[in-house]
């Protein structure tokens, strides 16, 4: 028996086989959890990126996100009180007074504006509900769209505004048709029909940043894809990485969404007082419905892959350690009732 032979135990060679483990690469696994915390990091900022390259820069998204916003009540009272301001600034009723003593001047002058004033929001409202406005409406925003879009792609700092002529030309010839007895189908001026958007020194900053989020909505997603499918192929455990990763992903979103919350209370609450609070809500939601949407799927979709690749293989040799008497028991079966 040479010297070289395996040891004999019970009649059997005893095989000490040493599979030689690969050596670690501390380098490689670090690199790969740099890779993936980036990706973890840069998934809900993509997500921003595409949403707003897809709903704030293109005029057919933004006009659609908005539009269900005309047969909104907060949006419509804010709309009536805009307009009839504007109207209500510049009806005169001095020619109506000069009859009038001087003296009883100001209470008839407080009660006729009163009622004009209640004639007008009527005819309004008349207007903001009925049938035609939706058209005019989704005309309006695009109309401020396109402007936005060209001042923001071009040079010079014009401020954004947007323009309710239309909408205050159809209530002139719904009050003028209804019979008011003073011209208020006369000239309005332009500045008392407009909503700034976009101040002059705004310009350039809202410019830098839209055209980082043009730019960054066209290579985070591929950067972001790309590093986590690097991660995970450097990394020694992929399910735990996956885990890790999935965890950290849900982590991100979430504080993306409680962002996005804090964002448009601040927002709403940096607005001037005459802007009517309930109308800017409703507004902000309307634009960040999608993105809304969005980050809860995100989420979800981590959570799932969380709770899969930590249920993988366990769960696995659980359903087949179970299903293994059971086909033991059917082959026994099947040879006990195959002997004669």
């Amino acid at each position: 028996m040479s010297a070289s032979a395996p040891a004999r135990a019970g009649g059997r060679v005893a095989e000490a086989e040493h599979v030689p483990h690969p050596p670690r690469r501390p380098g490689r696994a670090f690199g790969g959890g740099v890779l993936l915390l980036i990706a973890t990091l840069m998934v809900p900022l993509s997500l921003t990126a595409v949403w707003a390259r897809t709903e704030l820069t293109d005029t057919d998204r933004y006009v659609s996100a908005v539009a269900p916003l005309a047969a909104n009540g907060a949006v419509q009272d804010a709309i009536v009180d805009d307009v009839t301001d504007g109207v209500m600034a510049h009806i005169r009723l001095d020619g109506l007074l000069k009859a009038i003593p001087r003296a009883e001047r100001p209470a008839l002058r407080q009660r006729f504006t009163r009622g004009i004033r209640e004639f007008v929001d009527k005819q309004v409202r008349q207007v903001v509900t009925g049938r035609a406005f939706p058209t005019v409406w989704t005309g309006v925003h695009r109309t401020a769209h396109q402007a936005l879009d060209g001042t923001l792609t071009a040079s010079g700092n014009a401020p954004v505004t947007l323009d309710l002529t239309p909408i205050i030309e159809r209530v002139k010839h719904q009050v003028a048709a209804n019979g008011l007895g003073i011209d208020v189908a006369r000239r309005v001026p332009r500045m008392g029909t407009e909503i700034v958007l976009l101040n002059s020194p705004d310009v350039p900053r809202a410019r830098t940043a839209y055209q980082a989020v043009r730019v960054a909505a066209l290579l985070l997603p591929p950067a972001s894809a790309l590093c986590l499918l690097a991660g995970l192929l450097l990394a020694r455990r992929r399910r735990r990485a996956l885990i890790c990763t999935g965890a950290g992903c849900a982590a991100a979103t979430a504080l993306l969404a409680a962002a996005l919350a804090l964002v448009r209370a601040r927002a709403v609450d940096a607005l001037p007082a005459v802007v009517s609070r309930p109308a800017a809500e409703a507004f902000a939601d309307a634009l960040t419905g999608s993105l809304r949407t969005a980050v809860w799927l995100l989420l979800g979709a981590a959570l799932l892959t969380v709770m899969l690749a930590a249920a993988g293989p366990p769960a696995v040799r659980a359903l087949r350690a179970a299903a293994l008497p059971r086909a033991l028991m059917a082959t026994a079966a099947r040879r006990e009732g195959g002997r004669p």
